[in-house]
């Protein structure tokens, strides 16, 4: 062997040793929680414009989406969501503004490439709307289960195929670790 390629060899063999240790502080790409509020907004309005397209009378919008990862050293993410439900009927639209924070573990899904939010808690909820005001739990249980399976559908972050870097992490085992304001991903275990 020559000496040229020694260096290079050993470089090759510590960085496999790296990768295949798994090790769960070792976290070579994050996403902020910025980058998943930014996502989710996008997600939930091209959610909406499927809705109003397929003939569906309500709409939604998000008018603000707070995400906080790790709270108290946990491992959820907490959502602020506020917004709008609207229902068009007879040429009208009946808006109803919502408010809701929830509570749920982030799980990546390897065969779609991307986090989802899955076993959803209602933590607080607030509706008004012109015939009503405060929390009126049948509108809120209805309100929390439509969110609930948007977001068990519906991914909050998506690996960007056409980034090589992000490319390359979906093409081993992978898993995510939750860390307060980040969601670090860790080879799977």
């Amino acid at each position: 062997m020559t000496d040229v390629l020694k260096p290079f060899l050993r470089l090759a063999a510590l960085f496999a040793v790296v990768l295949a240790s798994g090790c769960a502080s070792f976290s070579p790409y994050s996403i902020s929680e910025g980058e998943i509020e930014g996502h989710l907004k996008n997600a939930v309005a091209k959610y909406d414009r499927e809705q109003l397209n397929s003939g569906s009378p309500l709409s939604l919008s998000l008018s603000d989406a707070d995400i906080t990862l790790g709270p108290d050293g946990r491992d959820v993410a907490v959502i602020d969501l506020k917004g709008q439900v609207a229902l068009n009927a007879l040429m009208t639209k009946l808006p109803v503004d919502l408010a809701l924070k929830v509570e749920g573990a982030p799980v990546y899904d390897s065969q779609e490439k991307a986090v989802y939010i899955r076993r959803l808690q209602l933590l607080e909820s607030s509706i008004d709307s012109p015939f009503f005001k405060g929390d009126l739990a049948p509108v809120t249980d209805t309100v929390m289960r439509v969110v609930a399976q948007m977001l068990e559908t519906m991914p909050v972050y998506r690996l960007d195929e056409t980034d090589t870097a992000q490319r390359m992490f979906g093409l081993v085992p992978m898993d995510i670790r939750v860390a307060p304001g980040r969601l670090g991903f860790v080879m799977a275990e």
